[in-house]
């Protein structure tokens, strides 16, 4: 994927190893490929959905992209400059514009603090704020995510899980961001509360302008929200496209199977449902070619012996799949490529079905 000019992000070829150790001396016996070699990018204000599976490596990409865990191989760009490159300080005065929101809105807040420490201290790591100017902002914060200024004085556990979620998008929000990385930031709400954050989040990125990255398994969640879509699977990126295009046609199997189990809020309709069989494969030992050929229904040798790139299959909506190709290349003999309009013989004959 080709790096250009004006974006915000930019991963380039992004690899997260975790070493499994065994043995007596506790050697390194093997890795989990939690990120296999990912690339993408993100332009200001911009919302990218990134979904996937548990275990696909969805969070660990947003921890990596924000420096908590540093990269096997690859790089992380932001506005340009490498983030794992620079020396402590600078990253320092980096990470400020960079945020988070984590999953569990109880775990990620100290219970032994309360909610004035907690969205104050990142304006006295970072700006020398005073305590009476701190409280002040605090105050603000609060009342920009729907909290009243007297809970400042109140500890965590005092909240429900969704005042918990408003404060911990409040401390995201007090250094003024570009981007803030919502990793299954409404997964652990109600779904009337889920509503209420993820409309927060729209009116806060409109009001302010920073960038999302959000990380969610919930595929009507992502529609809701994003304006491009990444799909990941076993560590890999499967299929990039704006949120329209993917969720109406896909292109990549695997992406298609997760859409048809997306519930449609009508009982009159029905949608043809894609089930897949097998188990996800171990990020230990991923198979070869294409990580996702051991559950696809269209697998062929041609899978097994390359690994397929994630290209351009239309104008921004890219898929990493040997059965779709653009015009240009064709897929191999007797390979079907719905995208590229290939006998329409052979894609009924492999289960395709014309869009």
């Amino acid at each position: 994927m080709s790096i250009s000019e004006g974006n915000l992000l930019e991963v380039v070829g992004l690899k997260k190893y975790f070493p499994i150790q065994g043995g007596i001396f506790s050697k390194v016996v093997g890795h989990v490929k939690a990120v296999d070699g990912i690339s993408v990018t993100m332009k200001p204000g911009e919302i990218l959905g990134l979904v996937g599976e548990s275990g696909c490596g969805k969070t660990t990409v947003g921890r990596v992209v924000l420096g908590l865990l540093p990269p096997t191989d690859g790089q992380v760009r932001f506005e340009g400059t490498d983030i794992f490159t620079i020396g402590k300080e600078a990253l320092r005065r980096t990470r400020q514009h960079m945020q988070i929101i984590f999953q569990d809105p109880y775990a990620s807040l100290n219970p032994r603090m309360m909610v004035a420490s907690i969205i104050g201290e990142p304006l006295r790591i970072h700006f020398g704020m005073e305590r009476v100017r701190q409280r002040d902002r605090v105050a603000e914060l609060l009342v920009t995510v729907g909290l009243s200024p007297d809970h400042m004085n109140r500890y965590p556990h005092e909240f429900s899980g969704g005042q918990r979620q408003r404060i911990g998008i409040a401390r995201a929000l007090s250094l003024n961001p570009k981007l803030i990385i919502c990793d299954e930031a409404v997964s652990a709400l109600d779904v009337s509360i889920q509503a209420q954050v993820i409309n927060l989040l729209e009116d806060l990125q409109a009001q302010f302008g920073f960038a999302y990255l959000f990380v969610a398994h919930d595929l009507s969640v992502i529609k809701h929200i994003s304006s491009r879509v990444a799909v990941m699977y076993l560590g890999k990126i499967v299929e990039t496209a704006d949120t329209e295009s993917l969720y109406n046609r896909p292109l990549h199997p695997y992406t298609e199977a997760l859409l048809s189990a997306v519930p449609i809020p009508d009982p009159t309709l029905k949608r043809k449902r894609i089930i897949l069989e097998g188990d996800v494969p171990s990020p230990i030992d991923p198979p070869s070619g294409c990580h996702f050929r051991t559950r696809c229904r269209f697998a062929q040798t041609a899978c097994a012996e390359q690994e397929p790139r994630l290209i351009n299959i239309h104008p921004g909506h890219a898929a990493a799949c040997h059965f779709v190709q653009p015009v240009s290349h064709p897929a191999p003999a007797g390979l079907p490529n719905p995208a590229g309009g290939l006998d329409l013989a052979i894609q009924a004959e492999q289960g395709w079905s014309k869009r």
